[in-house]
């Protein structure tokens, strides 16, 4: 039985750490076919004799793909497609989808996407749901994602989570003890579609400001692919003076050691299939705050949680883990309050 990965829609973030990690425990006897998007390139680690196609971001580029797929895959072979979308084609073989990607799977708006942001998740869903009839089963990473797949799609799925290094991870709550002293700040690890939220996160921060509270925040938004969003939070920062560092898209070594510089990962994204960065900041032994959502939970017990629709509730929730007291209500008896009332229809 050969394996044969289908990668051709894999070329950003936790796809590409996934897809690596992968590939990194093929031994080098495997033999095994990877069709790979051509801006990753072939990486010198892999295995020695893993044939690799390399195709082009073009729709002829995806469809020439397809059919040597379909060319490829024999009875005994089993084909892993890695990027959500399924074969175009009925295959031969057993075929696995490793499905990551929500906005596929559920009737969710696409509201605040850019133009052609909006027309290439469009087509993907039309690709999906002509394709999905060639899927032998789904592969999700979470008991929430499976439970979209069975009610969206009524088809049969298997929790399969993985991360590139899961030494260390624990769902429990962590004591960073003096490690957290010397830390800079709070991290977000997110690009900037409209679900990972950035909007009501930086306004979170806003409120925190006018209140004389500016804890340091760092993102990892490519300034090319959100350059409307990387502006407004710009001016964010220099009208209310935030705290607010944008390292633009980093490499998987470089997000390492930011996790190490951080004080902890606030993760306010509406939802996910998996949510990788709250795996990975477990594992560096990070606190996490985080939106209450059941993606979170299936995941870790976070330190504090908050409603991601409200600025108001993250800044409550961050305030809480720096340990800064919230006011109470400034109540009043019924005789104050009478009297209060008098006063104002005096004026």
């Amino acid at each position: 039985m050969g394996l044969i990965i289908s990668a051709p829609n894999v070329h950003l973030g936790g796809g590409v750490a996934l897809l690596s990690a992968l590939l990194a425990v093929l031994g080098d006897d495997s033999e095994a076919r990877l069709i790979l998007d051509k801006r990753i390139g072939i990486h010198e680690r892999m295995p020695r004799r893993l044939a690799v196609d390399q195709v082009r971001p073009t729709i002829w580029g995806r469809l020439l793909a397809e059919w040597r797929l379909r060319k490829w895959a024999g009875t005994e072979d089993t084909v892993l497609c890695f990027g959500n979308l399924p074969p175009l084609f009925r295959l031969r073989g057993k075929v696995l989808l490793f499905l990551q990607n929500r906005y596929l799977v559920e009737p969710r708006s696409l509201k605040g996407f850019p133009f052609f942001q909006r027309l290439r998740i469009t087509l993907e869903r039309l690709w999906f749901r002509w394709g999905k009839r060639n899927v032998t089963r789904f592969i999700v990473q979470t008991p929430s994602m499976q439970r979209s797949v069975e009610q969206n799609l009524s088809m049969p799925s298997t929790v399969l989570p993985f991360s590139k290094e899961p030494k260390g991870y624990t769902r429990a709550t962590v004591t960073p003890g003096g490690r957290r002293k010397a830390r800079q700040g709070f991290l977000y690890v997110a690009s900037g579609e409209p679900h990972k939220n950035h909007r009501n996160l930086v306004e979170a921060w806003t409120l925190l400001a006018e209140e004389g509270i500016r804890p340091g925040l760092c993102l990892t938004l490519d300034k090319n692919r959100f350059s409307d969003l990387c502006g407004w939070i710009e001016d964010k920062v220099k009208d209310m003076g935030l705290n607010i560092t944008n390292v633009g898209s980093i490499s998987a070594q470089d997000i390492e050691r930011v996790y190490k510089e951080s004080f902890a990962l606030i993760y306010p994204s509406d939802f996910e299939s998996l949510g990788l960065p709250l795996i990975e900041a477990r594992c560096a032994g990070l606190p996490i705050l985080a939106s209450e959502r059941d993606y979170v939970r299936d995941a870790v017990d976070p330190e504090e949680t908050f409603d991601p629709g409200s600025p108001v509730s993250i800044a409550r929730a961050v305030k809480r883990f720096l340990r800064i007291p919230e006011e109470p209500l400034p109540l009043m008896d019924a005789r104050e309050y009478l009297s209060k009332v008098y006063e104002i229809a005096r004026q």
